[in-house]
C-alpha cells in the first residue's frame, strides 16, 4: 500500500527513517551499491521528498502505528 512521506527522525544507529501518513516508520538508507537513495543525505533532498509515496509493508500487513522511543 502506498502511503506518504510525512516527516523524517534518525534511529539509534543514526539511521534516516520516513514517518509515513499511515503512523508507520521506514527505514530510507543511502548504501551504495544496493540502495541508492542519495536524496536521504541533505535537507534540501529530503524536503523535496516529502509528500513522496513509499510502499508501506507494515499497512499490507495490519501492523499497528509505530512510536519513537
Amino acid at each position: 500500500m502506498k502511503q506518504a512521506i510525512t516527516g523524517y527522525h534518525r534511529d539509534e544507529h543514526n539511521d534516516w527513517v520516513a514517518e509515513l501518513h499511515c503512523g508507520h516508520f521506514q527505514h530510507v538508507r543511502h548504501q551504495p551499491p544496493f540502495i541508492n537513495r542519495l536524496w536521504v543525505t541533505t535537507l534540501s533532498g529530503r524536503e523535496a521528498m516529502l509528500g513522496h509515496e513509499l510502499s508501506c509493508k507494515k499497512c499490507e500487513r495490519g501492523e499497528p502505528e509505530d512510536t519513537t522511543v
